[in-house]
Parts: structure tokens; C-alpha cells; sequence
């Protein structure tokens, strides 16, 4: 009998843009962190910015509206760029299954851009997923408004939004933890997000996810829940289970879900009663008729470990997505998102990215193109989605 053996390039196109300082820099850490199986963007008015970012194509936007520099907090100079820009972007986008758009929101290239990418993304035909950030509270009222502004353009183009404030980053941090420390775990949230169902498509399982599983929970769903549970020893499942439906991070509980995805990752010994123990968990919660679909992946790295990876959509009425009021939970075992961050881990993770990537780069600078103001009228979560547009010069010390 002839083995067949998947191959990567045979799973759905996932192409990952990054938009804007925040964008551009969560995709370098998807990059360095070796993200399997996706295709990576980055789009920015800010060349500086753009030129330290690790992705194979970039795209200079806006070239004639900010002479390349950033777009300041001026959303609007940021959707003009991208609209200068949009014969480029769409070409880029060309052949996606599945786009991501990462970036903060609240500042001028990621809130004006981003939503002109995700519009760029529906039009080519691709399951498109917001992943951003919220900012500071002490970043001010006018940054909040910004991206309120923003999250509703957002809401008129893509099929779900994943959410994460930044403030709730407070919560998982020790007090001498540095301000490049904290911004390279943003990052690395956004990168968990993304990797978290890019794997889902990817990596295959013993009971298979595929893209159209996904796309049958994420498509036209709003705002979404998405979430990595670890736990080991007698109650590993169920330990991980509750880490991923309970981050700190997250600004939504899984009540009142419509769609549920989730998987579950172990070595040979993973029981079936383990599953179902977690899968009452995840699902407890849930809409009595929701769609909840399961994938199940023996690997024998895990050893005694489980992972569940959590994926909860269709909170139809949104005032019923709990948000929940900061408050670190009492499960603590999920691994993206641990309590508190160690320093010794935060100096490795810091001695690791200082490693620049050789990789070659193509670098796209277009002519003027018409600018159209979208004017979104769609409505979104009363919590909107926004952004941390890190000032230059503080980026530049992050390397």
C-alpha cells in the first residue's frame, strides 16, 4: 500500500499581514518563532519601521501621503495610504483561503489601513480574521475613540475579530518587568492567536481539523474567543481545558457561544474519558444548539502533557459575550498566558530575537491611486478593538 504523506503546500493558503509598528513587529516574532505553513506580510507608511521587518514581501503604502514616514494617529491618512496602495495589496492577497490582519489599534496606519486590507481580503474571496490589540487605559480617550472608530470599520469586512487589551498584559507581569519587555509579550500573544488555529489547519491529527471545519465555526461570526490550555498529572485535560476557555487576556467568556472548535493534544496515553471530561468543560458554557467540532492529534512530544487549543464563535447577541472585568482567573495553567512572566525567561526570549533573519525581501512601492473614505456604519462590540502604535523611537530600542 502506497503512503501518502501530506505535504504542507496542500493545506489551504494562510497568508498573515501584519499592518503598521505593531503588526509589522508581531509578524517578525511569528517569523523567528518559525510558524509553519503560512505565507507573511508586512504593510506600513512607515519605511523605517518596515524595513526592520522580517516578512518576505513588504509593501510600502502611502508613499506620496506620508513621504514614508508613519501616519501618526491620523487613521485617516493611514486608510488613504492603503487605498493608494490597494492594486498591490490585492495582489498580495491573491489566492489566500485564509487571511489574517494583525495590528494595534488606536493610532493612524493600523486603524485606517487595517480595515482596507481586510476589505481587500473579502474581495479576493479569503475566511479573513482580525487579530488586534486594544491600548492602554493611560494612552487617553482620543487613542479609544480612534480605535472604537476603527473596530466598527473592521467589523463592515472581516469574518471575526479576536481581541486582546492590552492592559490585561498588567496582570500576567511582575512590577520590574521592563516596557520592552511587556511589548514583546504583546507580540507574542498576537503570534500565539494567529499560530493557535493556523495549527489547527496545519498540523494533522488522528481525528482531522481541516480549513473547512474552520471556516464553518469562524465564517461571518463577530467577535471570537480563542485560547491554548496546558496541564499535566491526573487531571491534565481538564486542567487544560480550563486554561483555555479562561485567559486573562481574552475579553470574552465562552458563554453564550454558538460555534465551538477545539483540539486536543497528547501523547498515546490520552484517555477517552480525559476528552470528554474536557470537552464538558469547553462546551458547558455553550449555546444548547451550537456547532462544536473536535480534532483530536497524538503526539508523543507531549508526554505527560495535554494541549487543548479553543476556538469559540457566534456570540449572537453580543451583550450576552461576557465580558469579563479584569479579574486574572483562578486557572493559571494555560501556556501562552502564565501569571507572571520570569525574568530569567523574558532575558532568553529577548537574547533569542536579537537574532536579525537573512532572509531576502521584496520591498513593493506603488504609484498614486484614488482615496476613498469607507464610511463602516456596521456596529461592534461595545468594547471595541484597538491598537498600540509604539512611538519610533521606542521601537527602535526594541530592535
Amino acid at each position: 500500500m502506497v503512503e501518502v504523506k501530506p505535504d504542507i503546500e496542500t493545506f489551504a493558503k494562510i497568508k498573515v499581514v501584519g499592518v503598521g509598528g505593531s503588526g509589522g513587529s508581531a509578524v517578525s516574532r511569528m517569523i523567528r518563532s518559525k510558524l509553519r505553513g503560512v505565507e507573511f506580510i508586512a504593510i506600513n507608511t512607515d519605511v523605517q519601521a518596515l524595513h526592520h521587518v522580517q516578512a518576505p514581501m513588504r509593501i510600502h503604502i502611502g508613499k506620496t501621503v506620508t513621504r514614508g514616514l508613519g501616519a501618526g494617529m491620523n487613521p485617516e491618512l493611514g486608510r488613504r495610504a492603503a487605498d493608494e496602495n490597494q492594486n498591490e495589496i490585492r495582489d498580495a492577497l491573491k489566492g489566500a483561503d485564509m487571511v489574517f490582519i494583525t495590528c494595534g489599534l488606536g493610532g493612524g496606519t493600523g486603524s485606517g489601513a487595517g480595515p482596507k486590507v481586510a476589505e481587500l481580503a473579502k474581495e479576493v474571496g479569503a475566511l479573513t480574521v482580525a487579530v488586534v490589540t486594544k491600548p492602554f487605559g493611560f494612552e487617553g480617550n482620543q487613542r479609544k475613540q480612534i480605535s472604537e472608530k476603527s473596530h466598527e470599520e473592521f467589523a463592515e469586512y472581516v469574518d471575526t475579530i479576536i481581541t486582546i487589551p492590552n492592559d490585561r498584559i498588567l496582570q500576567i507581569i511582575d512590577k520590574k518587568t521592563s516596557l520592552t519587555d511587556a511589548f514583546d509579550i504583546v507580540d507574542d500573544v498576537l503570534r500565539q492567536a494567529v499560530q493557535g488555529i493556523s495549527d489547527i489547519i496545519t498540523i494533522p491529527g488522528m481525528i482531522n481539523v481541516d480549513f473547512a471545519d474552520v471556516k464553518a465555526v469562524m465564517e461571518n461570526t463577530g467577535s471570537a474567543l480563542m485560547g491554548i490550555g496546558r496541564g499535566s498529572g491526573e487531571n491534565r485535560a481538564v486542567e487544560a481545558a480550563k486554561a483555555a476557555v479562561a485567559s486573562p487576556l481574552l475579553e470574552l467568556s465562552i458563554d453564550g457561544a454558538r460555534g465551538i472548535l477545539f483540539t486536543v493534544t497528547g501523547d498515546s496515553t490520552l484517555g477517552m474519558h480525559e476528552v470528554a471530561e474536557a470537552a464538558k468543560v469547553i462546551t458547558g458554557s455553550a449555546e444548547p444548539e451550537a456547532k462544536i467540532i473536535f480534532g483530536a492529534v497524538i503526539d508523543e512530544a507531549m508526554k505527560d502533557e495535554v494541549k487543548i487549543t479553543v476556538v469559540a464563535t457566534g456570540f449572537e447577541d453580543r451583550n450576552r459575550a461576557r465580558v469579563l472585568q479584569g479579574a486574572v482567573s483562578k486557572f493559571t495553567a494555560a501556556a501562552p498566558f502564565p501569571a507572571t512572566i520570569p525574568q530569567s525567561h523574558l532575558a532568553t526570549v529577548k537574547a533569542k530575537e536579537m537574532a536579525r533573519s537573512d532572509r531576502k525581501v521584496k520591498v513593493i512601492d506603488a504609484p498614486e491611486e484614488t482615496f476613498v473614505i469607507s464610511d463602516a456604519s456596521k456596529g461592534g462590540d461595545a468594547g471595541a478593538e484597538e491598537e498600540l502604535e509604539i512611538p519610533a523611537f521606542i521601537r527602535k530600542k526594541m530592535g
